[in-house]
């Protein structure tokens, strides 16, 4: 699903040059749930915006499902991103002034599907992630988890292959944090990959593996399978 060969990124300024990544090299196959970890300044997000297609590697080569996205004019990239990838932000992200329902709604107008079809979607969505009876109401009136869950629906009405998720419990607390951890793992057991950064630990356990970043290159390159037991686990601690 994702091959990234010998990354860096370099941030110049007249004065300054920041190397975010360098020689990364990372892969995730179809299905799994990784964790990436790491202090702040490791370059976890410069990570998730290349491999969102957010925004492009100085060197290296990166295939998304198999296509070489260097390759790619900035529509085309555009294109992959909306019909591959879903999104799942620390602050959710949602419109205040729409609604649950169009705010899933939005992304799918952008990608051109017709009116029934959306509507379908967006009922599969918000039934899939518990919210099929709260559709009409507005963010504000949803606590903190329940509006990560209408985030996780807006990107799983798309039905992406991949899901990017940046800190998706950064702002909720421990039991809503568990929640959403619970629904992100079965929506992985359904099929659809994901990759998520983190800095809990406990919510790092619960992945497939974990690769930790530090100063732009993996600190950990021996990934490990998560075993029946988490708690047999001894994780490198994480600032």
């Amino acid at each position: 699903m994702l091959d990234m060969q010998d990354i860096s990124r370099v941030y110049r300024t007249d004065l300054v040059e920041t190397h975010a990544l360098r020689g990364l090299n990372l892969s995730v196959d179809a299905g799994e749930f990784v964790a990436v970890t790491g202090p702040s300044g490791s370059g976890k997000t410069t990570f998730l915006n290349i491999a969102g297609l957010l925004e492009s590697a100085t060197d290296g080569r990166y295939l998304l499902d198999g296509v070489d996205v260097n390759t790619l004019n900035d529509n085309q990239r555009s294109r992959i991103r909306n019909e591959k990838i879903g999104f799942i932000f620390q602050s959710f992200n949602l419109i205040p002034d729409l609604n649950i329902f169009d705010n899933v709604d939005v992304p799918l107008r952008y990608r051109g599907f017709g009116g029934k079809e959306r509507r379908q979607r967006i009922e599969k969505a918000l039934e899939q992630v518990g919210l099929a009876a709260r559709m009409k109401h507005l963010p504000s009136q949803l606590s903190g988890g329940q509006q990560q869950r209408a985030a996780i629906a807006r990107a799983l009405a798309g039905n992406p292959g991949f899901l990017l998720a940046d800190e998706p419990t950064g702002n909720l607390d421990s039991l809503m944090a568990r929640q959403v951890m619970d629904l992100l793992e079965e929506i992985n057991a359904n099929g659809t990959t994901i990759v998520m950064v983190t800095h809990d630990p406990e919510l790092a356990r619960r992945a497939h593996r974990n690769v930790q970043l530090l100063d732009g290159q993996l600190a950990s390159p021996d990934l490990f399978a998560r075993p029946a037991a988490a708690d047999d686990v001894d994780l490198q601690p994480v600032a």
